[in-house]
Order: structure tokens, then sequence, then C-alpha cells
């Protein structure tokens, strides 16, 4: 099984990739976090930007990903910037209810979407990137007591259409979402090259 060193200092994050590789790969915490200037502009440059500067430290294969929330008719206020959205505001809770007066003055279209990219970094010479979405949209209020970030205020495209947030759902998530889609491609990924090298000898 190969084993990657998971870059990132949020320690929700962590376990939930442990969770979603736990029979394809092994992941490991980092010793310590790396301060790392995210200055990319793209999802990809910046999963890029910090697992190479993981792998530089440690020498060893490394994982990153960037993520972020992106609301199709103001897709300038999140994205790459998620995590740095009002400031002025520690908590997430208050970022929820800052997106959500946004969204309501003026009122606008509520379509949004969860991306996450996966950058696998096993040599200079060999990097991988995968991809996974969420659709949905922004609630109108918190609603929910799992999950982290802006979990409580996305309702996610689901077949049985209850209104219930991304926090709601714990276990629904651990299958569905962004995140979950694009470890399952690279587990895939993984588990047919490591076949293929058996298959070989």
């Amino acid at each position: 099984m190969k084993s990657f060193l998971l870059g990132t200092g949020n320690a929700h994050k962590a376990e939930e990739f442990k969770e979603l590789f736990q029979d394809a790969l092994k992941i490991n915490a980092a010793p310590r976090t790396l301060e790392i200037d995210e200055t990319g502009k793209t999802f990809i440059e910046n999963a890029l930007i910090k697992a190479r500067a993981y792998y530089e430290t440690y020498k060893v294969p490394a994982l990153a990903d960037d993520s972020g929330l992106v609301i199709e008719e103001m897709p300038d206020i999140l994205g790459v910037q998620s995590a740095r959205f009002a400031p002025e505001l520690p908590e997430y809770a208050d970022k929820c209810l800052k997106l959500i007066e946004l969204v309501n003055n003026p009122q606008k279209e509520r379509k949004a979407y969860f991306v996450c990219v996966l950058c696998f970094y096993l040599s200079p010479d060999e990097i991988y990137f995968f991809e996974g979405r969420l659709q949905g949209m922004i609630g109108a209020e918190l609603k929910g007591a799992n999950g982290f970030g802006y979990d409580p205020i996305f309702i996610p495209e689901r077949k049985e259409n209850d209104g219930r947030s991304l926090a709601e759902l714990p276990e629904w998530k651990n299958e569905f979402s962004h995140r979950a889609k694009a470890a399952q491609a690279a587990s895939e990924f993984f588990k047919e090259s490591v076949d293929k090298t058996r298959n070989k000898t």
C-alpha cells in the first residue's frame, strides 16, 4: 500500500482523508505544519504548491489538496480564497452568515459547488492530480452540527431533495462529497497501478 504524507494543518481534513483512503492508501500526518504562501490562482496550482513543499521538506511522497466553495453568480468572492473570505471574521459560523447576507442582498442565484483538487507528489517527475465536485446551493440558514467550514449552509443536490445541509449528512458526505469523489478517483488509479505492477511480476 502506497504511503503519503498529508500536507495540511486542518485536523478535521486529516481525519477525513484517513477515512477516505483507509483501504487504498496509507495517509500519515506531517510532524509539523508548514507555513506555505498559497499564491496560486487555481485549485491545481495551490495543491501543487503545498504538495511540493511537503515533499521537499520531508523527502517522502506527499499529498495535498486545495478545495473551496464557488458561487456561480459570484465566482470571485470565494474559490481559491474560500478560507480567506471575510478575514475580519475568524469563526466559520460568522463567515457563513456573511455569505448568506451577500446572497440575499440583493437576491442572487444561489447555485454553488464545492471543488477539491488532490495533488499526489511522488517526485518532481511523477505528479498526479484528481478533481471532485459537488453541486448544490447556498441555504438560507446554518443547519447541522457535523462537518466544518461552509457545510452548514451548503445544500447538496440529492435525489431526496429534502433541503438538508452537508453538515446534517455526515454519512452521505463521506461517500459523495467533492473530497470523496476526488479520493475515489485517486484510489482507483493507484489500485490499478499496483495491479499492473503485480501482473508484470
